[in-house]
């Protein structure tokens, strides 16, 4: 029986989700992308070689593979061909045959990612930490009803009165709020319609592709961007991203409903890692942190800010099984807590004189929580390239079974090294 499978961020992002995608591809017909923009950055290592994704779906790799980009994802085409010739170059075969774009997709307008910088840069000290790519004023416009989408670009007269409308405003708040200078009506325009009639070929209906393929006995990916607690509504608000990122946004971002979603599977580090402001309560300022950033190269894919980094959260990962009904978790880059006398593991906290199991909601109750840690012995030995979950060391397979109770949600994979083959498959998502 055909299955559909939605792979989420279960922690703040990067937590390598491209690389699980990637390792699951095989076994579906094509890969959608139901949110965000080109500030995720999924790095993927293939025999050895290192690829950086942004908004394409991981699955291009795959050379049968077919990419969607939902109705909800923004889309630069800018960014987007930039990284389609990324590919060209490297030698992925039939790269724009294979993607598919819709046509209610929002466009990332050149004043989105100047409102972006111009905003962050007025915040000061309370800026919340964007990439600056115009994610979040894209998805402003979107929700304000005044957004160009995809389908504008092959209506020329429709698309210039659009610009110069919403342009006006934008102006005005660059310029008079924002002290930045404004953006030329005519410049922006032109930059656009350049992409049009290359991205025609790739536009279509996704949800009636979707639908189709479905009915034929087709079974799909969807790859969500960023993380759960990240999301504009589930996360530590303000300082979150600009979408839903949980996995019921995979029905609205692709035009899907709840009934063709089989698993969901949630992505999430041995420890817990963060990129820009935001409370973290499992952080940690001292040598570990350090170590846990060297050793695990954190650093972001598209950015390259130092991420920063602290022991599993428990309490965090236990409200991203709840507010995704996760079927099951992957545990991501195990092999970077080999070596270490001890490995804590956050339970719960302590909130307000009392010990709770799960993260509150908003960023002012959770910067108010004191992690409680439970400690475990480290392992000497290497999980480094291990490939199956009896091969483990002892105290890591206890160490991993104690992190897959308090999350109240099983382990389903583990990886074990950057490298596609480095997966330790404990349950099959498709199987199950």
């Amino acid at each position: 029986m055909a299955k559909n499978v939605v792979v989420v961020g279960a922690q703040w992002g990067d937590e390598g989700k491209g690389k699980i995608v990637d390792w699951l591809t095989e076994k579906v017909a094509g890969v959608v992308r139901f949110n965000g923009g080109h500030n995720a950055g999924h790095t993927l290592v293939i025999n050895g070689k290192k690829t950086i994704l942004r908004l394409i779906p991981s699955g291009i790799m795959h050379a049968t593979s077919v990419c969607y980009l939902g109705n909800g994802v923004v889309l630069s085409p800018e960014a987007f061909f930039r990284e389609v010739d990324e590919l060209n170059a490297i030698g992925v075969p039939n790269v724009e045959k294979r993607l598919r774009v819709s046509a209610n997709a929002a466009l990332i307008m050149p004043y989105h990612v100047a409102l972006d910088h111009a905003r962050e840069a007025a915040a000061g000290d309370k800026k919340i930490g964007t990439t600056g790519r115009g994610i979040g004023p894209a998805y402003e416009d979107k929700i304000a009803r005044r957004t160009l989408r995809v389908a504008d670009l092959f209506d020329k007269e429709r698309f210039v009165e659009q610009v110069r409308s919403v342009l006006k405003y934008h102006n005005f708040v660059l310029e008079n709020y924002l002290g930045a200078k404004p953006l030329d009506a005519d410049e922006v325009i032109d930059h656009m319609l350049s992409y049009a009639e290359r991205l025609r070929p790739m536009v279509c209906d996704v949800s009636a592709e979707l639908h189709q393929q479905c009915a034929e006995g087709k079974q799909f990916l969807f790859e969500g961007a960023q993380g759960s607690m990240l999301d504009i509504d589930h996360g530590t608000y303000p300082y979150v991203t600009s979408s839903n990122t949980v996995a019921g946004s995979a029905c609205a971002g692709a035009g899907v409903g709840p009934h063709m979603l089989n698993y969901v599977l949630g992505i999430t580090k041995a420890y817990c890692t963060r990129v820009g402001e935001g409370p973290f309560p499992t952080e940690l300022h001292d040598e570990v942190g350090q170590m846990l950033r060297e050793k695990g190269c954190e650093f972001g894919a598209v950015t390259g800010r130092p991420r920063r980094c602290g022991w599993f959260d428990g309490a965090a990962l236990r409200r991203a099984v709840q507010i995704n009904g996760l079927t099951g978790l992957a545990v991501m880059k195990l092999d970077v807590l080999d070596g270490m006398e001890t490995v804590k593991l956050g339970v719960g906290y302590k909130y307000r004189g009392e010990e709770i199991a799960i993260m509150p909601a908003g960023a002012d109750a959770v910067a108010e929580c004191e992690p409680i840690y439970e400690e475990f012995p480290g392992w000497k030995e290497s999980t480094f390239g291990v490939t199956k979950w009896d091969e483990l060391p002892e105290t890591a397979r206890q160490y991993l079974t104690r992190l897959s109770e308090v999350a109240g949600a099983p382990i389903a994979l583990v990886s074990t090294g950057p490298d596609r083959e480095q997966t330790i498959l404990h349950v099959d998502p498709f199987e199950a």
